[in-house]
């Protein structure tokens, strides 16, 4: 599925966006027996009213859009004029006014957006009206904003049955001849060869081996590494989960899918260019059989630090560990890591805003002002340095799930950025993954957090 604007010299209906602190300026264009049909539908230019009006033959004149009241408080809701996308009728449209506080860009991806439907298993449509791209934005960037974004969902969506480590491997390899990323997996047996030992403790049990994909372009300039969790399917292993805690765990590979859809925005939008780009995805299902691991066992990583293991469903910042002690072997100026790694987190913010975690003052601020102009909000959360005990069980150098219950989001934080020294600068995203309910732009589903935050504040970060 590919997101589309209508073509330029379509032929399109012209669409106006009506504030109800003055729904009797209604466009010019409108004749009489427009404007007593308007008056006949009680349109008053309330949020999210429409009215489609039809010409003297019964066919589409065009249609009013009620956008409510001019606020100086930003909307409740991203994307709020894509809900009109979804209720009109299919064909070409252009927006003919832009009312102060209507921003064009995000209307516009907004409908890109609209247009998903995870269709793999029954026939589903998004929206079928198309916009025509507003004058003076970047379709092209906003087109491959909404290309990315559809990637990472259909990812997420596709169950474990059709999504697992091999499947995950297949989507990598997809990306990578498309847009000229070079392969290297390692997987199986040959994860200990190349000591990699916790992907491989992790995934032992899966239904499919567990494997550390490794994807590369670009060999000059800035150096930037993606890492996402590919958990394909986690049902917590021996310390299992609740049914309820597990239906939703085809998601916990969103990581992995969201530093895919990352890596193909970089490439379509030509931020690309000039870096050195490498995405690492440890790919594993967390099964449990005779050889999965166990609570109580004490695992050395590949950087050498031992891990007490005291939740088996605490999997996720095991796996990151070796790939981001591989990725800092090669001292990158940037390690980014995505996962879908706490419940905290969760508790903490909800579904909708995702914490992450920087040291660095300044690239943090960039990230947080990248995520507002980019319609894509994260809030940054402390390395709060006091916590950093509570990671460290005493039998072990690390635990992978301090008792207690407090600070989850922040602890799985402390525990992988040991994992990240040597690199230049690090930065770790906890994001869901997904969206409970529909919203405008946002069916129900898996969903893409933090990649426009991170596009949008590129050209900062990489500044040395």
């Amino acid at each position: 599925m590919t997101p589309e604007f209508a073509p330029a010299d379509a032929a399109s209906y012209p669409l106006w966006l009506v504030r109800d602190e003055a729904p009797d300026e209604l466009p010019d264009a409108l004749d009489e027996a427009a404007r007593a049909w308007v008056e006949a539908c009680g349109f008053t230019g309330e949020a999210d009213q429409l009215c489609v009006i039809p010409d003297a033959s019964g066919g589409i004149a065009g249609a009013l859009v009620g956008i409510g009241p001019h606020r100086d408080t930003p909307p409740r809701s991203r994307f709020a004029l894509a809900q009109v996308a979804a209720a009109l009728p299919a064909g070409a449209w252009r927006i003919d006014n832009w009312p102060d506080g209507v921003d064009p860009a995000e209307t516009a991806l907004g409908w890109l957006l609209s247009q998903y439907a995870f269709g793999r298993y029954r026939k589903a449509e998004g929206a079928k009206a198309r916009l025509v791209a507003p004058p003076r934005v970047d379709a092209e960037r906003l087109l491959a904003m909404a290309g990315a974004e559809f990637l990472t969902r259909e990812l997420i969506n596709t169950p474990a049955n059709d999504m697992g480590p091999d499947d995950l491997e297949a989507a990598a390899r997809d990306l990578a001849t498309r847009h000229g990323f070079s392969v290297e997996v390692t997987a199986g047996q040959a994860l200990l060869d190349g000591n990699l030992p916790l992907i491989h403790a992790v995934g032992r049990a899966g239904a499919q081996a567990p494997r550390l994909i490794d994807l590369r372009r670009g060999d000059s300039g800035p150096t930037l590494t993606l890492v996402g969790k590919g958990v394909c399917f986690d049902t917590g292993g021996l310390d299992i989960k609740s049914p309820s805690s597990m239906a939703l765990m085809k998601k916990d590979m969103g990581g992995a899918a969201t530093v895919l859809g990352l890596a193909q925005m970089l490439v379509e939008t030509g931020a690309a260019e000039g870096l050195c780009l490498r995405v690492l995805i440890p790919a594993v299902e967390n099964a449990i059989a005779g050889d999965a691991f166990r609570p109580g066992d004490i695992l050395t990583s590949r950087k050498g630090l031992t891990v007490e293991v005291n939740n088996t469903d605490a999997e996720g910042r095991l796996v990151l560990a070796d790939a981001m002690a591989l990725a800092a072997e090669e001292t990158p100026d940037w390690l980014i890591t995505m996962a879908t790694l706490t419940g905290a987190a969760r508790v903490a913010l909800g579904p909708d805003l995702p914490p992450f975690y920087c040291d660095d003052d300044a690239a943090a601020a960039a990230i947080m002002r990248a995520g507002q102009r980019n319609w894509d909000p994260v809030w940054r959360m402390p390395f709060w340095q006091p916590y950093e005990e509570m990671i460290e069980p005493g039998i072990a150098d690390l635990d992978n799930a301090p008792s207690g219950g407090m600070a989850g989001s922040i602890t799985a934080a402390l525990f992988l950025r040991r994992f990240a020294e040597g690199a230049g600068r690090y930065a770790h995203f906890d994001i869901y993954g997904w969206q409970p309910k529909p919203a405008p732009g946002r069916t129900k589903g898996g969903v893409q957090q933090g990649a426009r935050a991170l596009l949008g504040a590129l050209p900062d970060l990489l500044v040395k």
